[in-house]
């Protein structure tokens, strides 16, 4: 009888067990779970993450490095901390280059953007804290889709760059700590608005530069600021409208203004190793809760403030290494709570007063003076009486004598301007008169050598490369030369028939074969006669600086004629062949070959948003309106796609005239409304429903535009190839964003950032639903 109840009782606490688990696991969406096991996979499996087996573990749990807090089938609490400190990566190292640092930082693979996307899909996240885990990267703008997240720790990490402004947008956010990170760019101005919950702010241990933004004394809310150990500079404006303040660290910084006014609440104040001049404020005297007071290593003078040393909560004062003078009152009465004085190393005179002397070691207190010149058996190394005293004579002699070296400066300051002018004036009529003769001799220099001699230029005076630019250059290709017309008609047999390609706007196409072995493809292009010499060259400049994995890269031109004369004139452009035709021929099972299916097409989506995002940001003013068509994406024999026919508006001269090649005026009407990622809508539409898009595109977008959100009217059109192989999530997001690229208020559309993120949204959606 006991053995059966001992049975029941086993398989009652098994199913007790069992009901248990499944709830436990019910507390928290499949997607969800996805999401933090794809986090898992991006964080290159760290230790404390062992706990997250597999999609059927609880992942609604709490150790000692991670906790997962879930509400409602959510994730709404995250935190992380891993074991890859900095410490002695900063004592061994000044700074971070950008570059994955072995047992450091995550590999070179790991991709900050990605990482963000897939945080961001975490929608109900409240508070984020993922600390010592090695990430590193630029943190991105789209940080702020987590956009009621109150609690924000990034710190301990390998982030550099600027602080995204988009921060700002993050109103619910309470806590922010970006500290002990390698950012290195000014805090945005705009970074802090009135509207803002901030109560708590860290961006200390980093290499912030620029000036303490004003923005931040506009947020009430802030209870504890610490900037401390960057480079901010300039001055500092009175922080008293911050009347919930309790912590300010700015130490270790280059502030040179005087010490602005602090509110009344403040308990600790920490203001050491910077430049700040003028008198500790008589204020500081009334400040009734402060507790810890660090000014040293400053350029202080004046006498000291007696009332610091008797604020009824005073436990710290450190005034150290300034030029401090002057005596300390004999009948000065100090806080009982104060155990720490450092006055050392200023000019004071005379003796210490008694509580000062009690607060010293007999009273489990400590009180350094040494540097001064303190008088009395019971000080050490103290510096004789005239060294701390004022010496007027002398200071009269030096002023004199500044005085005449600042008349003698000045002297010498308008006769270096004037022989400036004169040289100025010399180099230009030079350069006006060496024009003619060498201008022509600039089209035999290569592109790469050319570029650093025509800084003057006002085409790359204007332009500015983004220094991750040079990062994209493929080593296994020459750099963009000059080449002869002798060498391109050898390379395509004389421009022989079997080797033309096709034409199109932007003129005729031959394959080639350079003496190198290397294949290329030649365009001939009319040159328009608008452009100098000089002006045409440097526009050839900014386009052998495009180098990106996902660009056709440019490797050389030719130009056949004297440029700006009257007869006509060629310009030839080499790039780099690509072997495996265009993506457009990837898209139908008409083309006879591979088709792709909707992962593949995503892919190359994804490669061609980085490709444009490339061209836009990658140099300053970007290349915009670059004629996009999925017959212009190629794919390399890796099976790479890249990007043709970018940036030739630069060099060629379009016209837009009604009528021009057969085009109806409604497709004018179109033309007129396109930009990049318009265009690129049109590829994604193409990508989704296939290349008879292409045919029939205006009449889409003046007809059928009201169609396009129907489910039933996508059912329809998208190719059957995408339905079988997409899941409904993905292509949902992938159809949404395409709507709003194709809109035809331009205002409305997304920047090609935002594109690119929501295609890696989808890609991500689909490899989950993939099981990959």
């Amino acid at each position: 009888m006991g053995s059966f109840q001992d049975l029941v009782l086993v398989l009652l606490c098994s199913v007790w067990c069992v009901f248990h688990a499944v709830n436990c696991n019910a507390q928290l969406q499949s997607s969800q779970t996805l999401v933090l096991l794809q986090l898992k996979k991006h964080l290159e499996y760290p230790k404390p993450l062992d706990i997250w087996k597999d999609r059927w573990t609880n992942l609604c749990s709490s150790t000692q490095q991670v906790n997962v807090s879930c509400n409602e089938n959510f994730v709404t609490e995250l935190l992380i901390i891993g074991d890859k400190t900095q410490s002695k990566f900063r004592e061994e190292h000044e700074g971070f280059d950008g570059y994955a640092i072995q047992d450091q930082t995550l590999s070179q693979g790991f991709s900050m953007d990605s990482f963000v996307a897939t945080l961001a899909r975490l929608t109900n996240l409240r508070v984020l804290k993922l600390v010592s885990l090695g990430i590193w990267g630029p943190l991105p703008d789209r940080i702020h889709r987590l956009y009621d997240l109150q609690h924000l720790d990034l710190s301990s990490n390998f982030l550099y760059g600027s602080i995204p402004p988009k921060i700002s947008t993050m109103v619910n956010l309470q806590t922010l700590n970006l500290g002990d990170n390698f950012f290195n760019g000014t805090i945005p101005t705009l970074f802090f608005n009135s509207s803002s919950n901030l109560s708590y702010l860290s961006l200390k241990n980093n290499k912030l530069k620029g000036h303490f933004p004003n923005s931040i004394l506009g947020i009430n809310t802030l209870n504890e600021i610490d900037i401390s150990n960057n480079n901010i500079s300039g001055g500092l404006q009175d922080f008293n409208a911050l009347s919930n303040l309790e912590h300010l660290d700015l130490s270790w910084n280059s502030l040179d203004s005087t010490l602005p006014p602090m509110p009344k609440g403040l308990k600790n104040l920490f203001l050491s190793r910077n430049s700040f001049s003028g008198e500790i404020p008589k204020q500081y005297g009334k400040l009734s809760m402060l507790q810890m007071l660090d000014v040293s290593f400053n350029s202080l003078t004046g006498t000291v403030p007696a009332e610091i040393f008797n604020l009824p909560n005073i436990s710290l004062l450190n005034i150290s290494s300034n030029m401090l003078s002057g005596t300390i009152k004999n009948n000065l009465r100090c806080s009982i709570q104060l155990r720490f004085v450092d006055i050392s190393n200023n000019k004071l005179m005379g003796g210490l007063p008694d509580c000062l002397i009690r607060t010293g070691p007999e009273n489990d207190g400590v009180v350094k003076s040494d540097g001064n010149c303190l008088s009395g058996k019971n000080f050490q190394h103290q510096h004789a009486l005239s060294y701390c005293k004022e010496e007027v004579p002398q200071l009269k002699k030096e002023s004199h004598k500044v005085g005449a070296l600042f008349v003698v400066g000045v002297i010498v300051g308008i006769l270096v301007m004037v022989m400036v002018f004169v040289l100025c004036i010399v180099i230009v009529c030079k350069r006006y008169y060496s024009k003619g003769v060498s201008e022509q001799h600039l089209l035999h220099k290569s592109v790469q050598d050319s570029y650093s001699a025509s800084l003057s230029s006002e085409i790359v005076t204007n332009a500015r490369y983004v220094s991750e630019a040079a990062k994209f250059g493929r080593e296994d290709l020459p750099f963009c030369r000059s080449y002869s017309l002798e060498e391109l008609k050898e390379a395509t047999n004389n421009f022989d028939n079997p080797n033309f390609m096709g034409e199109n706007l932007y003129g005729k196409l031959y394959r080639g074969k350079l003496e190198s072995g290397i294949q290329v493809v030649i365009r001939c292009l009319p040159l328009s006669k608008k452009y100098t010499i000089r002006n045409f060259k440097l526009r050839l400049d900014l386009l052998a600086k495009l180098r990106h994995p996902h660009l056709v890269s440019l490797l050389g031109h030719c130009i056949d004629g004297v440029i700006g004369d009257q007869s006509d004139t060629n310009v030839f452009l080499v790039y780099e062949f690509v072997s495996n035709g265009s993506f457009q021929t990837y898209l139908s099972e008409d083309s006879g070959g591979k088709v792709y299916n909707w992962s593949e097409r995503l892919s190359v989506l994804i490669s061609i948003a980085k490709a444009i995002h490339f061209l836009h940001t990658g140099m300053i003013p970007g290349f915009f309106k670059n004629r996009l068509k999925t017959n212009n994406i190629l794919i390399n024999e890796h099976w790479m796609a890249k990007l043709s026919d970018y940036g030739l508006s630069i060099i060629s001269e379009e016209t837009d005239a009604c009528g021009v090649n057969g085009e109806s005026p409604d497709s004018m009407q179109m033309k007129r409304l396109e930009d990049d990622v318009y265009s690129f809508g049109f590829i994604i539409l193409e990508a989704l429903v296939g290349p008879s898009l292409s045919a029939k595109r205006e009449a889409l977008m003046l007809h059928e535009r009201g169609s396009f959100n129907s489910q039933d009217w996508w059912k329809q059109i998208v190719d059957p190839i995408v339905m079988s192989t997409c899941s409904k999530e993905s292509l949902s997001i992938v159809i949404s964003i395409s709507n709003k690229c194709i809109s035809p208020e331009s205002w409305s559309r997304p920047s090609i950032e935002d594109v690119l993120w929501n295609l890696q949204y989808a890609s991500q959606v689909q490899a989950t639903a993939d099981g990959v």
